[in-house]
């Protein structure tokens, strides 16, 4: 695993047929971590926890589409950490079984959601500090992480390098998510790394001049 910033251990990992960054954040002194967007491959994640000497506390998701979700049931049953969403996507964790369906996949087991996801608060767990910060527009639910002290955005399926998420899904609304992203997001300093939930990283300052969806004519 590599460091960002003192003391806090990072690895990410494309999981799923659909590329999904799953993102592993552990505290290099307790060894606690949580785990972002577990939405495939189980026992490749919990292979990489157990050779990192990692206890997970906290699955958090950025939204609840099957790519980002589709693993949590299996790891919570195996770690007991707590399983967390934004309630207004609660409805997609639900009908996980139809997602699958619809793209002719196997169907996950629908993982209990253990705590709801509120707009500003953090989820510590050692050195590690998660600012949650409602996104929507990509779904309902969708949020951002910022990595506390760390200069580094988890944006999920809101904004991408270079582009931004689909809103022809269930509860999407382009106009919301510009919205989130030019008020929620664009207020980070150029400096500021983002990961999103699927493809490259990029910074807030390379997305702000050459992102075409933030133009001012959109």
């Amino acid at each position: 695993m590599s460091q960002v910033g003192s003391g806090v251990l990072f690895e990410s990992k494309v999981v799923g047929p659909f590329g999904c960054n799953c993102v592993i954040l552990g505290c290099e002194r307790t060894r606690e971590a949580v785990v972002i967007d577990p939405g495939d491959d189980p026992e490749g994640l919990l292979a990489m926890l157990k050779r990192n000497q990692l206890t997970v506390r906290f699955l958090l998701h950025t939204h609840a589409h099957l790519d980002h979700i589709g693993a949590s049931a299996i790891l919570r049953s195996k770690t007991g950490a707590a399983t967390c969403l934004h309630p207004a996507d609660l409805f997609l964790a639900e009908h996980l079984p139809l997602q699958a369906s619809l793209f002719g996949l196997p169907e996950p087991a629908t993982p209990p959601i253990d705590r709801f996801l509120k707009d500003g608060e953090s989820y510590t767990t050692g050195n590690v500090g998660l600012e949650v910060i409602h996104t929507p527009g990509h779904t309902p639910g969708s949020v951002s992480f910022f990595l506390a002290g760390r200069g580094l955005l988890l944006t999920g399926d809101t904004l991408f390098a270079g582009s931004v998420g689909r809103t022809d899904l269930w509860g999407g609304s382009a106009g919301t998510l510009i919205q989130s992203i030019r008020e929620r997001l664009m207020c980070y300093p150029d400096s500021t790394r983002i990961l999103p939930g699927h493809g490259p990283a990029s910074t807030i300052g390379q997305e702000r001049r050459t992102n075409p969806y933030l133009n001012e004519e959109n």
